[in-house]
């Protein structure tokens, strides 16, 4: 699988979404490297061996694999205006958990590069990754948490329509201290009656 013929390609007006390759690596891994100190305050603990191109070659294949048994699909922000095979990576949009049967839903998370905020790429792209996940995926329900000071993804879920439905205390842990968590969600717009 190339990076210039990835199995999932969302384009939005700025913006390729794209399911990357092991041969991505070097890329996701700058991207992680520019942003440890803004996105480690709201990220989980990481593997020791989260900052090296071989940890990223297995967690790119293990993306494919998740996608291809109906489990998770990891999107990568890219500029538009570059090749998908060199274009640098701007962020991340993650649907996680997918659930089936009577439920058919999911969890989303995501990050954006420090140096990409304040433009509108992330709601650019959460609505993008939205649609697809409720007209080609037919999910139903999308939930996304975020810490009750991260103002930023707050502001990017509002914008997009999800909805708070509550707190989750101590839901994760973080920097060695379990952090409450805001609960929203997103439902499936439904069709016009009559």
């Amino acid at each position: 699988m190339p990076s210039d013929n990835p199995p999932v390609l969302l384009t939005t007006p700025r913006l390729n979404l794209a399911l990357l390759p092991p041969d991505a690596a070097a890329r996701v891994l700058a991207y992680h490297e520019t942003n440890h100190e803004h996105l480690g305050p709201v990220s989980p603990a990481r593997p020791d061996n989260f900052f090296t191109v071989t940890w990223w070659r297995s967690r790119l294949a293990q993306d494919a694999e998740d996608w291809r048994r109906g489990l998770a699909l990891r999107l990568f922000m890219l500029p538009r205006e570059s090749p998908l095979s060199s274009a640098p990576v701007l962020g991340s949009v993650s649907l996680t958990d997918f659930r089936r049967g009577p439920l058919q839903s999911c969890e989303m998370g995501f990050g954006l590069d420090h140096r990409s905020q304040g433009q509108g790429l992330m709601s650019e792209a959460v609505r993008a990754v939205c649609d697809y996940a409720f007209g080609t995926l037919g999910l139903h329900r999308i939930q996304a948490n975020h810490l009750p000071e991260n103002h930023r993804s707050a502001a990017v879920l509002r914008r997009v329509g999800f909805t708070v439905e509550g707190l989750a205390r101590e839901l994760v842990l973080i920097e060695g201290r379990w952090r409450d968590h805001v609960l929203t969600a997103l439902l499936a717009p439904r069709p016009p009656a009559g």
